[in-house]
């Protein structure tokens, strides 16, 4: 146990998992976000909280190793630790434990704090970020948050933000973009690592325009604007 470590107990479930009876990749990152959230409400620093306040931690960068994906039926533990606020920003493990005690997942994130109503990053109170503590940070191997662009990609049929994809903020939900790329993939491609920088949120209404570079060890998505902007670059490594 690490300290100011936050855990929940849970067991994978029927709707979380596809043909293979094992938990999907949205399946962990839902995970992920969902233990994270749990330990802000219960630190009083949940979303009435931030409401209120008209505040958000907004999430800036995904890195998410999966070393396994547990069974339909499963027990785990997910975990979830902040390591380091600085300024505006806050850095966040989690990882994802079987009965077994091995770590199936893993994860380090990057979030900002933003003024809602004025679309603007904020420096978060004291008061705001002192419950949360801090731990060392999990013993993995750290990339950039800064995704390289491929120079040639595909580009691919677009789609409009749904009402599905939209979270508590009226954004698309940081999982949504990560299932939206996912549809990209050749069928039964396991991923291994995914890492995902979040540029701009989409809202609903809006048309998203996928693009795709497959190369010798990656491919990247990138979920952009009509004018070819990302809102999104999804980069997945295979096993």
């Amino acid at each position: 146990m690490r300290d100011n470590q936050y855990t929940t107990e849970g067991r994978i479930r029927f709707s979380e998992v596809n043909h293979t009876r094992r938990i999907t990749l949205p399946g962990i990152v839902n995970y992920f976000q969902d233990c994270s959230t749990f330990q802000s409400e219960d630190l009083g620093l949940g979303i009435m909280h931030c409401s209120e306040r008209k505040r958000a931690w907004i999430l800036s960068s995904w890195q998410v190793v999966v070393e396994r994906y547990p069974e339909i039926g499963e027990k785990i533990q997910t975990s979830t630790w902040a390591t380091d606020f600085k300024g505006l920003f806050g850095e966040r493990n989690f990882c994802m434990t079987d009965e077994n005690g091995n770590d199936v997942a893993y994860a380090n994130s990057l979030w900002v704090y933003m003024d809602i109503e004025r679309g603007r990053p904020a420096r978060p109170d004291e008061s705001e970020i002192a419950p949360y503590g801090t731990g060392e940070p999990y013993e993995m191997t750290y990339e950039s948050r800064k995704i390289p662009l491929p120079t040639e990609s595909e580009e691919l049929e677009s789609f409009p933000v749904r009402r599905y994809h939209i979270d508590t903020n009226e954004h698309v939900n940081n999982c949504q973009y990560v299932q939206m790329a996912l549809e990209s993939l050749p069928k039964d491609k396991e991923v291994h690592q995914m890492r995902v920088e979040y540029k701009k949120s989409a809202v609903y209404g809006d048309m998203i325009y996928p693009r795709i570079a497959a190369e010798d060890d990656r491919t990247v998505v990138e979920l952009c604007d009509e004018n070819a902007k990302p809102y999104a670059v999804i980069e997945f490594r295979f096993a």
